[in-house]
Order: C-alpha cells, then structure tokens, then sequence
C-alpha cells in the first residue's frame, strides 16, 4: 500500500517538474514578435547605487508589419529609478553592434535609428 502512494506521489512530482520546464522554454520571445526583431547590441550599467540602465538594439526586418510595443513588452524593467531603453534599426540598413552608456548610446551621424521605446521602474 505504501509503495503505491510513492509511485503516485513520484508520478504527479514528475509531472509538475515537467511542466515547470515546458513552461520556461516555451515563454514568447523577440523572434515571435511579427516584425522579424533581432537584438544585436546591449549595455548595462555596474548599478552600485541607483536604478539599473539598460540599453539595447534591435533590428527590424520587416518596419511595416513591426509590432514595437509588444516588441518592448518583452525586455526586462526593474523598480526604483531604472530605465530600459531599445533603439530598433533597419536590418536591411547600417546598426550599431556595440553601445556606450554616455548619451547618446552610439554614432547618431551614422546611424538611423526608427523608433526608440523607453520603459522606466515603477518607484
């Protein structure tokens, strides 16, 4: 009797685990976005006092079908004066593929950016 209440309790444990992990490999990403976004560059700050910067760029494949906000949705945000900021290039065009954390992030003469998206902490 005891050894069928460990083989049921081994079962539903197998199966939470196995759940946990299709559940984390199977969370939306960038590349599920319509809009064909890649990300190709990103910076953060050491963040030893105040709020966590973090800097990304993303190519666009396709800028008319782009979801954007959705895009953004994905990128991480933290509290307490932290800010995310994506800057999204055309992939058919030139992109920066290294950031700096000084403003403004990388060669504005070189590069066209066409849109950036800002998401801040909520404290």
């Amino acid at each position: 009797m005891k050894s069928r209440k460990i083989i049921w309790f081994v079962g539903a444990l197998s199966l939470l685990l196995i759940y946990f992990v299709w559940d984390s490999y199977s969370q939306p990403n960038i590349k599920d976005v319509p809009g064909d976004f890649e990300e190709v560059a990103f910076v953060r700050n050491e963040q030893n006092k105040g709020g966590i910067v973090r800097i990304y760029a993303v190519t666009v494949g396709d800028p008319t079908q782009a979801q954007y906000e959705q895009c953004a949705d994905l990128f991480p945000t933290n509290d307490y004066g932290s800010v995310t900021k994506i800057y999204f290039f055309d992939k058919n065009g030139s992109y920066p593929t290294e950031l700096t954390l000084e403003e403004p992030h990388f060669e504005t003469g070189k590069y066209s950016v066409l849109r950036i998206i800002k998401r801040y902490g909520s404290n």
